[in-house]
């Protein structure tokens, strides 16, 4: 068996169902405060569409682990998501009314407070010895990526005639 099928193999093996569903549960509760008091949708909306997102990640997650063969759980929980949704699939405008009422920024402010916070010990160790050039690096990324925004920004604005 060459090293890539054993590594997949193993990977597959890891992936724990019931520790994801719970980890999911405790997602989605966060999800669901963040909805309801950022963009101010009501609970039993968001609520709603809290579960759909988590029917289709553990059908995602169900696939990543069980599938004949192996895709990354992110492709298959974007790609349950994205027949889910499908014009002619029974049910998808149920699943898509059920989906807009939950706020794309409310789920990622958390996950992306949470990836802030989990810097491993080697990240600070590369840091440390970057030092100075790791800052400038960094502020010429803040920088490129506000000046890509704002000339994104200002050609939608003039192409809408504002």
């Amino acid at each position: 068996m060459s090293e890539s099928a054993v590594a997949t193999k193993s990977t597959r093996a890891k992936i724990d169902l019931v520790d994801h569903a719970l980890t999911l549960i405790i997602v989605c509760l966060v999800g669901l405060v963040m909805n309801t008091v950022g963009p101010k949708i009501p609970l039993a909306d968001g609520f709603m569409g809290m579960v759909v997102i988590y029917v289709i990640s553990l059908v995602g997650l169900a696939l990543t682990r069980f599938a004949p063969f192996y895709l990354p759980s992110v492709a298959w929980i974007s790609l349950v998501g994205i027949v889910a949704t499908l014009p002619g699939v029974p049910g998808s405008e149920w699943v898509v009314a059920q989906a807009k009422s939950v706020n794309f920024l409310a789920l990622a402010t958390p996950a992306l407070a949470y990836a802030g916070f989990a810097i491993a010990k080697k990240e600070i160790e590369v840091a440390k010895h970057s030092g100075w050039k790791l800052a400038l690096v960094a502020c010429f990324v803040f920088l490129g990526t506000y000046a890509g925004s704002v000339l994104v920004a200002e050609l939608i604005l003039r192409l809408q005639g504002v």
